[in-house]
């Protein structure tokens, strides 16, 4: 449950209209007008017709019922298409926006589902950053009940990347510079395999093969000169959780190298978003292109 005064956060009140302003704005032309992201979502519907548009799909789930059970049936085979167009394992859809959170009005899950669907689908908005609310835990020990407060994370400060936040060069290139993106590709491919090429690997696609994260841990290692161990990372990883975590680790690598964090969330590069994939390895290029005597990247 969250801690009364949080719902009184500012910038907590600010990001729910930001995403009722959303969803508003793409269901305009089914004439639906969202007033209450706890009240007016729980029960599928509303998710139904948002999933469809963003898609442009059409989900196969019941009509409009008012049984709690055939309401639960319907968001199940929601959630279920959007977990899998969000590409996140059942684990953390479990955690984050379980069937039985969303239809009990969890305002958190609720909130987490909007908040993936919006950075998946690069809503043109600009959600606040660092959007932390408090839930209240309470736990019987001992036979005694105890309370904790806990932090709960709803945005970070990735999430106006590609909204109506601040710009960068890679925008500019995706929205009217394809040539130039090409030969920026290119660049950063030939960058890349200079160094993979001495453990015998070879990238072909960027857009795909840097999605879990194992060739950025490789190519981290070659750059610094030393050798990451096996058991620190998921050598072959099969899951969601797996790749986030090598990505994640990935990061850290960097950070410790000395380069900026990256502006990109981890989950952007599993789900092979090539904007956030591009920026990652743009970074790591102008840290060592001279050092290792590659040409610039005419990104500008």
């Amino acid at each position: 449950m969250i801690e009364p005064t949080s719902r009184d956060n500012p910038k907590l009140i600010e990001l729910i209209k930001v995403l009722l302003d959303w969803i508003n704005d793409e269901l305009a032309d089914h004439r639906i007008i969202v007033k209450d992201i706890e009240e007016d979502l729980f029960d599928g519907q509303i998710l139904q017709k948002l999933i469809e548009k963003l898609c442009n799909v059409r989900v196969e789930a019941r009509e409009v019922t008012q049984s709690e059970i055939g309401q639960k049936q319907k968001l199940r085979v929601v959630l279920d298409y959007i977990n899998h167009i969000l590409g996140v394992s059942p684990v953390w859809s479990q955690q984050k926006w379980s069937v039985d959170s969303v239809h009990s009005k969890n305002l958190v899950a609720i909130l987490h589902l909007l908040v993936a669907l919006a950075r998946h689908f690069h809503a043109p908005i600009r959600m606040p950053d660092n959007v932390v609310v408090t839930l209240i835990v309470i736990q019987k020990i001992d036979n005694s009940l105890q309370t904790r407060y806990v932090p709960e994370e709803i945005t970070t400060n990735w999430d106006d990347v590609d909204g109506r936040g601040e710009r960068d060069a890679f925008d500019t290139l995706f929205d009217h510079a394809p040539d130039k993106l090409n030969v920026v590709k290119k660049t950063l491919l030939t960058f890349v395999n200079k160094y993979l090429m001495k453990l015998n690997l070879e990238i072909t696609d960027l857009d795909n093969q840097f999605h879990d994260g194992v060739f950025l841990i490789m190519l981290m290692g070659l750059l610094e000169g030393y050798f990451t161990p096996l058991y620190q990372f998921h050598v072959t990883p099969t899951t969601f959780d797996h790749r986030v975590h090598n990505v994640k680790f990935a990061f850290e690598l960097m950070e410790d190298a000395g380069l900026m964090k990256p502006k990109a969330r981890p989950e952007d590069i599993v789900n092979q978003d090539l904007k956030s994939t591009l920026r990652v390895l743009y970074n790591i290029f102008t840290k060592y292109k001279s050092s290792h005597g590659s040409q610039a990247v005419p990104v500008q």
